[in-house]
C-alpha cells in the first residue's frame, strides 16, 4: 500500500512535472513545439468527437484509427483521407512514431485498450468512465504506476472555468461544516437518447465480434448488442457509467474527494424496456471526509436537468450547468437559486472537450500532470462501480482500502 500512496502523492501533488522512468519504450522525446502524433481506439460517436477536437488542437497530426467495424473505419477516412486504419488496435500500437493514443471504446475494453498502450509507450487519452470493475482499476494502475506516462481521463468539466471557479468558492469561503454534496441529471428521452439504429452492414462479416466480447460473457453475434452496448451489464455501467461520473469527478477534482466507504443505489426501468440497466435511480455514497454525496437521475422528465450543490454549515456552492454557472451563496435558505449573482456566472469559456484535449497535448510535450489524471479517474471510477455493485446486488456496498475490493 506504501507504493499506492506514493503514487497519489504524486499525482495529486499539484502539477508537477512526470519523470519518464524508462521502465517502458518511451517513444519520440518531444519538445515544446513539436507536432504530437496520436491514433485513435474505438471510432463510435464519441470516438469521433474526441478526434475531432483533437484534429483542432494546434500541431497535432491525425496517424491512425482502430476499431472493430469497417464502418468506424471508414468514416474516420472521410474525416482524414491519409489515416492508416486497423482491426486489431495492438498493430497500430507497434508503430513507435506515434505518441499518444485517445481511447473511447465502450467501457468493458478501456482496460484492455489502455494497458497495452501504456506498455507501448504510448501517452493516453482514456474516456470515462476510466474502468469498468475494480479488477481493471487495479491492472490500469499497475501498468502506469512509475511508466512516465502521460495519462488524461475524459471527465472534461475538470478543463473548465467552473473547475476553477468551484474550487476558488469551496476553499475560499466560509463554508462551515460542509456535509452534503447532492447532484442530479434528469433528461427527458427514453433509453437516454442512446438508441442506434442498426445499419445494413451490422454484421460478423464487418465486425471482429470476438474482439468486441473481450473479456464479456460470451454471446453469439447480435448487431443490438454491438451498436446499442449501453443497454447491456456486460459492456455498460449504465447512465452510472455516463453522467454521474461527470458529476462526481467534478467535485472529486475541486474537494479532493476520496473513495467512498459505503454506496447504495436502487432504481428501475420504467421508459426503456430493451435495457438491462435503469433508467431512473438514486445513489447515496457515504465519504470518508463525512460529507454524504447523493445523485438522482431518470429519462422521464426534463424538469431538473443537471446540477450539483454543496452544502454547509455557513454557505453553499452552487453549480447551475444549464447557465453555466458556480456561485456561492452564504447562509443559504430554502430559494437559494435567488442568491446568484451575475458575477459568478462563468459561461463562454469554449468547448470543454476541445479545452481538455489541448491540456492533455500540452502536458504531452511538457510531461506536466494534466487536468484530470489518473487518479482523479480511479477514484471516480470505483465510486460508480460502488454504486452499480449495489444496484446489482441489491445491497449496501462498502470499498475495502487495504484489498481495494468491493465487498
Amino acid at each position: 500500500m506504501s507504493d499506492r500512496r506514493t503514487f497519489m502523492q504524486q499525482v495529486l501533488g499539484g502539477g508537477t512535472a512526470m519523470a519518464v522512468s524508462g521502465l517502458v519504450p518511451s517513444g519520440r522525446i518531444l519538445g515544446a513545439n513539436d507536432r504530437v502524433r496520436f491514433g485513435l481506439i474505438g471510432a463510435g460517436d464519441r470516438g469521433k468527437a474526441i478526434f475531432k477536437a483533437a484534429i483542432k488542437a494546434p500541431n497535432t497530426e491525425a496517424v491512425a484509427v482502430a476499431d472493430v467495424y469497417t464502418r468506424r473505419l471508414d468514416e474516420v477516412k472521410a474525416i482524414v483521407p491519409g489515416v492508416k486504419t486497423y482491426s486489431d488496435f495492438r498493430r497500430m500500437l507497434d508503430d513507435k512514431s506515434i505518441d499518444a493514443v485517445l481511447i473511447a471504446t465502450p467501457q468493458h475494453q478501456h482496460a484492455l485498450n489502455f494497458v497495452p498502450a501504456i506498455q507501448a509507450g504510448k501517452d493516453v487519452y482514456q474516456e470515462k468512465t476510466m474502468a469498468f470493475n475494480p479488477d481493471h482499476a487495479r491492472r490500469m494502475r499497475h501498468a502506469f504506476l512509475a511508466s512516465g506516462r502521460v495519462v488524461q481521463v475524459g471527465i472534461q468539466s475538470t478543463s473548465s472555468a467552473e473547475q476553477v471557479r468551484a474550487r476558488e468558492l469551496v476553499h475560499d469561503n466560509p463554508m462551515g461544516r460542509i456535509s452534503a454534496i447532492h447532484a442530479h441529471m434528469y433528461r427527458n428521452s427514453p433509453y437516454g437518447g442512446w438508441k442506434r439504429p442498426i445499419p445494413a452492414d451490422c454484421n460478423a462479416q464487418h465486425i471482429e465480434w470476438k474482439a468486441f466480447e473481450g473479456e464479456a460473457a460470451l454471446h453469439p453475434f447480435d448487431p443490438n448488442r454491438y451498436m446499442n452496448w449501453r443497454f447491456y451489464w456486460d459492456y455498460s455501467g449504465g447512465n452510472v457509467f455516463e453522467n454521474m461520473v461527470h458529476q462526481v469527478g467534478f467535485w472529486v477534482k475541486a474537494m479532493d474527494l476520496k473513495i467512498p466507504e459505503r454506496v447504495s443505489m436502487s432504481g428501475a426501468n420504467y421508459f426503456s424496456p430493451e435495457m438491462q440497466v435503469p433508467d431512473t435511480m438514486d445513489v447515496s455514497m457515504a465519504l470518508p471526509e463525512k460529507i454524504l454525496f447523493t445523485w438522482n437521475s431518470g429519462f422521464g422528465s426534463s424538469y431538473y436537468g443537471a446540477d450539483e450543490v454543496v452544502l454547509g454549515t455557513d454557505g453553499a456552492v452552487v453549480r447551475d450547468q444549464r447557465r453555466g454557472s458556480v456561485s456561492y451563496v452564504s447562509k443559504p435558505t430554502r430559494h437559494y437559486g435567488a442568491a446568484v449573482s451575475a458575477a459568478d456566472v462563468v459561461g463562454g469559456g469554449g468547448d470543454e472537450t476541445e479545452m481538455h484535449m489541448q491540456n492533455f497535448f500540452d502536458c504531452v510535450r511538457s510531461r506536466k500532470t494534466p487536468n484530470c489524471p489518473f487518479e482523479i479517474g480511479f477514484r471516480s471510477a470505483v465510486a460508480c462501480e460502488m454504486a452499480v455493485a449495489s444496484y446489482r446486488q441489491g445491497r449496501e456496498v462498502r470499498w475495502d482500502a487495504e484489498s481495494e475490493q468491493i465487498v
